[in-house]
């Protein structure tokens, strides 16, 4: 397993980093690679990807959400991943993003990029361009404020 852990503070309330987090669909905005997210229920995604000229489908399933503090998803097709972020309040406008990410990389390719650690720029280079995004707007695009334990 290959894994990834990855923080920024973001200078917006933790509410409005969270609740930005939950819009899934927004994805495409500040997360390269990623073509599509849709959301099929409260608890359930399907994802396009198209990284380093590879397409990609999968399902991946949220297994704990806590409003301002955490969630966290496995994949339940596709490649075999699983992650959490986690929000951190560091004052009354400004907010620690934490992501951790373990998968599996599929065949040479993905192992040499793991190797040479591609994959952390990567996660680092989303959640840079999550921060330009989230403080540009200064508002969340949407909120999904429900518990999943």
């Amino acid at each position: 397993m290959a894994s990834v852990t990855k923080s920024i503070d973001v200078d917006v309330p933790v509410r409005t980093a969270y609740d930005q987090w939950t819009q899934f669909e927004q994805f495409p905005q500040f997360m390269e690679g990623v073509e599509e997210i849709q959301q099929l229920d409260p608890t359930h995604t399907r994802w396009k990807t198209k990284i380093g000229g590879v397409e990609r489908e999968f399902d991946a399933e949220i297994t704990e959400q806590h409003p301002d503090e955490r969630v966290a998803w496995n994949s339940t097709s596709g490649p075999d991943h699983a992650g959490v972020v986690t929000f951190h309040k560091l004052g009354d406008s400004q907010t620690r993003v934490t992501v951790q990410i373990e998968w599996s990389p599929e065949g040479a390719v993905e192992a040499v990029g793991s190797a040479l650690q591609l994959d952390d720029r990567r996660v680092a280079g989303d959640l840079e361009r999550f921060k330009e995004f989230i403080e540009k707007r200064g508002v969340e695009t949407g909120a999904w404020r429900g518990d999943v334990s």
